[in-house]
C-alpha cells in the first residue's frame, strides 16, 4: 500500500503506571530518567533519578500479536496488530548508589542515564545501565521461591514465619514448633496444630523475578556518559560522553578502545561535544553520533582505528545562514534513532524534528516543527534554562511514524507522506484531549506580544515530557511524565 493513503493514526489512552493527582509533589529520586523496550517488545525498561530500574512485562506472557508472521506477511498485513499489549509490573531493583570521586571531588549521582537490552539467553533477561561515570550489566532470572501461606488458625501465637517451620521436616520429636528467635511455645493441647489440618497446603511456589549485576564497566569516561548502544553483532556495545567514544565487548570489563576522540589538546579551541551515539541497526561497522553544533557523523569502523576524520556529516545547510547565539544552542541535537532497516536517520534538536536520508547529507527529507511558537522567547528560555531541556524521539516500527515530547507534558506524533506536517498532539494524562485544543490555540497566537503565551508557557515550563519509547511490533508508546508511565496505542 502506499503510504500517502493511509489514514492517520487514532490515538487513544492504554494505561498508566504511578499515577498521580495534579497537587501532589514529585521527590526528585522518583522522575524518570529513560523508557526503554527490548527486541520483542515483551517488557519494558524504566531508569529513575533515584538509580532504580524497574521492568514491566506483558499481561498475557511473552508473545507479541506478529511474532508468528514473516516480514513479507508483516508487510501485507499493513503492520498493524490486531490487539495492543498490556504490561504488569514486574521486578525493580537499585542499579547504582551514589558515589563520590576523591581524586577529582566530584559526586557522582545515582541517576540513570540510558538502559539498553541485551540478547536474552536461557529464559534469562540482560540489560546495561549507566549513571555518569559507571555502566552496568545485569541479568534478571525467574526462580520458584518457597513462601507460605495464610491460614486460619486459632492459635495467635505462631507468626507467618513459624508457620513455614510448623511443616512435618522441621517439627522436633514433641511435634512442638518453635518461633525464630529460638524459644519454645509452651507444651500443651492448644499450642499443636489440629491433627486434621492439612499441612500440604501451608506453602507454596512463587515466581519472584531476581536481579544480579554481571559485569561492571568503569574508569573509562572522564565525562559524562550521555549514550548507550548495542551493535547488531550482539557482541559489542559503545558508550559516549561528551567528547569520546568507548567500543566495549559485553565479556570483557576491564578493557575499552577509545574510538572517537573529540577533545582537543587545549579545551580552549573547544567548538562542540558528543550528544549523541548510535550502532547501525544492520550494518554493525558503521554507527552514528550528534554533536552540539547540529551535525551528524556516520563513520565505517572499518576504515580506521580512530574514526574521528573518517566521517561523513549530515547537515542541514539552510539552517547555517545567519547564526547567532541562540540559534546556535537551539541547533543542537539532543537525540538520534535508526529505524529497523537502517535507511534513514531520525533527529530531534530543541526546535525540530528532522527525517535524513542515509544517502543525502545535504539536508534532511522532513521537517517537523516542535517549538517554533516559542522562537520569540528564547530569551526567556535562556534565562531560565529551559533552551538547555533535552527532549528524546523514537520511530515505529515501519519506520513511517515518528514521536517526540514538549512542554506541558504534550506528546507529538507525526507521519512521514501523510500530506500533514502538524501531527497528532497529545496530553500525557488519562484524558489526554483537553489540553489539545489550547495548546494549539497557543501556537496560533505565537509571534504576537500576548500575555496569554507568556503565561502558558511559564505555568507549564516544569512540566516537559523528555522521554519516550515505541513498541517495536506495534503502533503503542511508553512516555514518562515526572514519576509516571504513560501508554498510548493506536
Amino acid at each position: 500500500m502506499n503510504p500517502t493513503t493511509r489514514q492517520p493514526l487514532e490515538w487513544k489512552f492504554s494505561q498508566v503506571f504511578g499515577e498521580r493527582s495534579s497537587d501532589d509533589e514529585i521527590q526528585d529520586a522518583d522522575r524518570i530518567s529513560t523508557v526503554e523496550f527490548d527486541k520483542s517488545g515483551d517488557y519494558v525498561a524504566v531508569g529513575d533519578r533515584g538509580g532504580r530500574i524497574v521492568i514491566f512485562e506483558t499481561k498475557d506472557g511473552k508473545n507479541t500479536a506478529d511474532q508468528h508472521y514473516s516480514r513479507n506477511q508483516l508487510e501485507q498485513l499493513d503492520y498493524v496488530s490486531l490487539n495492543h499489549p498490556e504490561y504488569r509490573y514486574k521486578t525493580e531493583f537499585q542499579s547504582h548508589e551514589p558515589e563520590f570521586d576523591y581524586l577529582k571531588s566530584l559526586e557522582i549521582e545515582e541517576k540513570i542515564n540510558k538502559l539498553k537490552w541485551c540478547t536474552s539467553l536461557s529464559g534469562s533477561l540482560f540489560i546495561l545501565s549507566t549513571n555518569d561515570k559507571t555502566i552496568k550489566l545485569w541479568k534478571v532470572k525467574d526462580r520458584k521461591v518457597k513462601k507460605a501461606r495464610e491460614i486460619d488458625s486459632p492459635h495467635q501465637l505462631l507468626s507467618s514465619e513459624n508457620t513455614l517451620l510448623s511443616e512435618r521436616s522441621f517439627m522436633n520429636e514433641q511435634g512442638i514448633p518453635s518461633f525464630a528467635n529460638g524459644n519454645h511455645v509452651e507444651s500443651g493441647a492448644n499450642s499443636i496444630f489440629p491433627s486434621q489440618e492439612p499441612r500440604s497446603k501451608i506453602a507454596n511456589y512463587e515466581d519472584t523475578a531476581y536481579a544480579r549485576c554481571r559485569r561492571v564497566y568503569a574508569h573509562a569516561h572522564d565525562f559524562n556518559i550521555n549514550s548507550l548502544s548495542n551493535n547488531s553483532d550482539g557482541e559489542t556495545f559503545i558508550s559516549a560522553d561528551d567528547l569520546r567514544i568507548n567500543l566495549w565487548n559485553l565479556e570483557v570489563s576491564n578493557q575499552s578502545f577509545n574510538i572517537i576522540d573529540m577533545k582537543p589538546s587545549n579545551m580552549e579551541e573547544l567548538t562542540e561535544v558528543i550528544t549523541s551515539a548510535e550502532f547501525h541497526p544492520i550494518h554493525c561497522n558503521l554507527l552514528a553520533y550528534s554533536s552540539s553544533r547540529g551535525f551528524i557523523r556516520l563513520v565505517d569502523m572499518r576504515q580506521s582505528a580512530l574514526c574521528d576524520y573518517s566521517a561523513r556529516i549530515f547537515q542541514d545547510e539552510e539552517c547555517h545562514g545567519s547564526r547567532s547565539f541562540l540559534t546556535e544552542i537551539v541547533a543542537s541535537i539532543t537525540d538520534i534513532k535508526f529505524p529497523v532497516d537502517g535507511r534513514h536517520i531520525l533527529s530531534r534538536d530543541y526546535m525540530n524534528l528532522k527525517l535524513w536520508d542515509m544517502h543525502m547529507d545535504s539536508s534532511p527529507v522532513a521537517t517537523f516543527k516542535i517549538h517554533e511558537h516559542l522562537r520569540p522567547k528564547l530569551c526567556d528560555l535562556y534565562n531560565n534554562d529551559s533552551i538547555f531541556d533535552k527532549f528524546e524521539c523514537c520511530l515505529s516500527g515501519d519506520g513511517l511514524h515518528f514521536a517526540t515530547g514538549s512542554y506541558s507534558n504534550l506528546l507529538r506524533i507525526f507521519f512521514h507522506g501523510g500530506g500533514s506536517d502538524e501531527g497528532a498532539t497529545i496530553e500525557a494524562s488519562k484524558d489526554p484531549n483537553w489540553l489539545a485544543a489550547s495548546f494549539l490555540s497557543l501556537i496560533s497566537s505565537a509571534g504576537h506580544e500576548s500575555t496569554s503565551v507568556d503565561g502558558e508557557y511559564s505555568l507549564n515550563s516544569s512540566s516537559k515530557l523528555q522521554h519516550l519509547a515505541w513498541h517495536p511490533c506495534t503502533y503503542l508508546i511508553a512516555c514518562a511524565s515526572g514519576n509516571s508511565l504513560f501508554f498510548y496505542h493506536a
